[in-house]
């Protein structure tokens, strides 16, 4: 099995909030989204695809006001009241990264044998211009995303993959940096679904994504 990076996740405490820090920080203005209904959030993308990660983009994600979930707790920890307000008092913040699989069942049969419980395969979707986007994603049913984000979400994608669409944003990403004090089980994880794209060091849990911008290099640290 082999998987890549498909998308960085941050959370912001609206979308409109997200649009101005995306401005401010990599002088950029995200692409259009769309909603989840499934989940009560909805996004904004941006394309950040070089030849090393070539259908990886960027996605910035809220809760979408008066839109209730049709499941008990969101994804990305997006219910946790103590993020909740940190992405209120301090802004938007990169939160966890989605890798992409080819067969997520084998995926998350690969992790139950290490011990690690992704979650159940959920089907999703939502329209877009050019059609309908579907696919199976993991989601736990507390919505938790597992040491400190640095554990991906797994991605399966039907026929259609959301970056090909999307216009070259100026923005690309030049590397994502992992490190965890379990570096050594998060590594066999990766080794576990052929993820070679993230660098794994052991020491506090923390995500680095390193971008070029027009503003020169900008780096991210959740």
């Amino acid at each position: 099995m082999r998987s890549h990076i498909d998308h960085l996740v941050v959370g912001a405490d609206s979308l409109e909030q997200g649009v101005a820090w995306c401005e401010a920080t990599l002088g950029v203005t995200p692409g259009p989204g769309g909603e989840h209904p499934l989940m009560g959030t909805h996004n904004r993308l941006l394309r950040i695809a070089t030849v090393d990660f070539p259908r990886t983009y960027f996605e910035i994600i809220a809760v979408q006001p008066g839109r209730t979930p049709q499941r008990a707790r969101r994804w990305f920890d997006l219910d946790d009241e103590a993020l909740r307000d940190r992405l209120r008092r301090e802004g938007p913040r990169l939160l966890h990264f989605v890798a992409s699989v080819p067969d997520v069942q084998r995926a998350v049969q690969a992790w139950h044998a290490l011990g690690l419980d992704r979650g159940e395969v959920v089907a999703a979707s939502r329209d877009t211009p050019r059609g309908l986007l579907q696919w199976q994603i993991t989601v736990r049913p507390d919505g938790q995303r597992l040491f400190d984000g640095v554990l991906p979400t797994l991605i399966q994608w039907g026929e259609t993959h959301p970056a090909p669409g999307l216009p070259e944003s100026g923005v690309t990403l030049h590397a994502l940096v992992a490190s965890h004090p379990q570096a050594p089980r998060l590594r066999a994880a990766y080794e576990a679904i052929g993820l070679a794209a993230v660098r794994l060091d052991e020491g506090p849990p923390q995500l680095r994504a390193v971008f070029d911008t027009p503003r020169g290099r900008v780096t991210l640290a959740s």
